[in-house]
């Protein structure tokens, strides 16, 4: 029944994006401004694809953007995005391109298991996964955008973050569901290495 009451999940039906999910990644972008013209983007864990189909809107046919999940992406995408489905712990470097990206986004969940602090530490080892691949593949000043489960790994992760760029900020959507125990964390401007 949540589904029939919920303003994203209909808005996302009649704007055409796979996912209420997209909103997420439009309010941080407007934020923020994540997102420009001919930007090179990687989406890690994009099924159902709500990101890419936003991301390519945004970064105009000047970008392109990769999507990365282990379920295939069944949405209609322009030619300058294209998917791969693979698991983002077994990409080798010969799967992505060799020029880095200029934003990284993931909002890739664990399986949950109803246990907060178990699935708390499942998306911390997600998103070091996903940190370990933008330490390789995203560029100098680049900026990487992530889902987190709240709980003790949580400050760790942040503290990664902090390391890794210039700027880190916490981010809860409006169209987040406020029993959800998820955030973004946002690291703008990567260290050089």
């Amino acid at each position: 029944m949540k589904k029939v009451r919920d303003h994203y999940f209909h808005r996302a039906k009649r704007e055409g994006y796979a996912a209420r999910s997209a909103f997420k990644l439009e309010e941080i972008d407007r934020r923020h401004q994540l997102l420009h013209r001919g930007m090179r983007v990687l989406d890690l864990g994009c099924s159902p694809g709500s990101w890419l189909q936003y991301a390519a809107k945004r970064i105009g046919s000047e970008g392109r953007a990769l999507g990365v999940d282990l379920q295939p992406v069944d949405v209609g995408l322009p030619k300058h995005v294209k998917t791969l489905q693979g698991d983002v712990f077994e990409l080798t470097p010969e799967q992505l391109p060799p020029e880095p990206f200029d934003l990284v986004l993931s909002d890739m969940a664990p399986r949950t298991s109803g246990i907060r602090s178990m699935d708390a530490d499942r998306s911390y080892v997600l998103n070091q996964q996903v940190l370990g691949l933008s330490a390789k593949h995203l560029r100098s000043g680049g900026n990487l955008l992530v889902k987190a489960f709240q709980g003790a790994p949580f400050e760790q992760l942040r503290k990664d973050f902090r390391g890794t760029f210039e700027e880190v900020h916490i981010c809860k959507p409006r169209s987040s569901r406020s029993e959800s125990v998820e955030v973004f964390l946002l690291g703008l401007r990567k260290h050089e290495p």
